[in-house]
């Protein structure tokens, strides 16, 4: 859709808004799926934060199976409103939280939560043992590389070997009101590292040489992990691995019994910037110009929605429709955001500027709802986690 359609489409419209694209959401669902080979998706909420997407996602296929969940509060909630099949992908020291998960496993419910230590271990195995119910875990193996100089990756779990894993997996014996039958590795240096970035040619191929290397090292890692697990006697039911822009090669690596995906329905800006990905922006939102400083540019109010982790220009939102620029001196801002224009598009007080953002799921942080368009149409206006009151992280 072009700006003029989309200007229709909000005509008479409160702004900022949020919006979805069922269409192209559901065009990435077919990306994600074929890039997955065939194992089962778990979708990753923290990228959605909507009940009404979730289940949307779920509804597209059959391989997409299970959520992964960023909170034990989080898991709660969605449980309790009927979702099944639950990774809570960090570990958790929300002791109430944790209670109403034992509570849903003596419902039957089927979820697990994450360790990669004794204290984890040892705060669950009270609170489970006080329920009366087995709580079933999942070791979170780190899936970082350490290159002379540099650690690619992100500081997860400090289990990141075989030996540490199979350790750690003993010691959940001592402890009858807890059951290990799960593994995750998530290769953050991988699924959520773009190799593609405009303008970049140099830092490119060095991304793309690290991540070769750290992919065979680490997929290797995960194996004899899971290989060295079983040998000890443990039956893992789930051995989760990849993300969004890691499929295509993660479903290569024998042994897994899942993906994971989250970013990629959306496709934020930093999505944008994988070799071997190609999605449709399927996910953002509007604010309306409210003023006219010099020719050429307009203001826009409010907008300052920027992605969480390590600072940088990639991490801002991006004029999308029409195609603009952020000043370089003032970037997206809290109360108004000027954008600067090649060409004059003559916009009038109150028209819609359409913008993406960097990172998935936090844009559902500062809006209620999402506008769902289909067909070119506007359609449902459903809740974000956010606009049911709740707000987890």
């Amino acid at each position: 859709m072009n700006y003029t359609h989309w200007k229709q489409l909000l005509a008479g419209r409160s702004l900022p808004l949020a919006w979805v694209d069922l269409d192209a959401l559901e065009a990435n669902a077919q990306t994600l799926l074929a890039q997955g080979g065939n194992l089962p998706i778990r979708i990753a909420t923290k990228s959605i934060r909507s009940r009404a997407i979730l289940e949307h996602i779920l509804s597209l296929s059959p391989r997409f199976q299970g959520l992964m969940c960023y909170t034990a509060a989080e898991a709660l909630w969605l449980a309790e409103r009927g979702f099944d099949d639950l990774l809570v992908a960090y570990p958790t020291a929300d002791a109430a939280a944790v209670r109403g998960l034992c509570t849903q496993v003596q419902a039957g419910k089927r979820l697990w939560l994450m360790v990669d230590s004794v204290a984890h271990l040892g705060f669950l195995s009270v609170l489970a043992e006080d329920a009366g119910v087995v709580l079933p875990l999942c070791l979170d193996l780190d899936m970082s590389s350490t290159f002379p100089g540099l650690h690619f990756g992100v500081q997860r779990s400090p289990v990141r070997t075989p030996e540490a894993a199979v350790a750690l997996a003993e010691a959940t014996r001592n402890y009858p009101s807890l059951r290990l039958d799960a593994l995750m590795g998530y290769e953050a240096q991988i699924a959520g590292v773009g190799d593609a970035a405009p303008g970049e040619t140099l830092k490119n191929k060095v991304i793309q040489t690290l991540q070769r290397r750290s992919f065979a090292q680490v997929s290797q890692r995960r194996q004899k992990t899971v290989q060295a697990l079983q040998a000890a006697g443990f039956e893992l039911s789930l051995i989760n691995g990849g993300g969004t822009g890691s499929l295509s090669r993660t479903t290569t690596e024998p042994g897994l019994t899942e993906l994971t995906a989250g970013s990629g329905f959306y496709a934020p800006t930093l999505f944008d910037r994988y070799q071997h990905l190609q999605l449709q922006p399927a996910a953002g939102f509007a604010l309306a110009a409210v003023r006219k400083p010099a020719p050429a540019i307009y203001t826009c109010l409010g907008g300052g929605y920027i992605a969480s982790g390590s600072t940088g220009p990639e991490k801002l939102p991006q004029p999308w429709l029409p195609p603009g620029q952020l000043m370089g001196l003032e970037g997206a801002g809290e109360v108004q955001t000027p954008v600067q224009f090649a060409v004059d598009p003559v916009l009038e007080l109150g028209d819609p500027i359409l913008f993406r953002h960097a990172k998935a799921g936090e844009l559902c942080e500062h809006f209620t709802h999402l506008h769902l368009v289909r067909d070119g149409e506007m359609g449902e206006l459903v809740p974000t986690y956010r606009g049911e009151g709740q707000s987890f992280l």
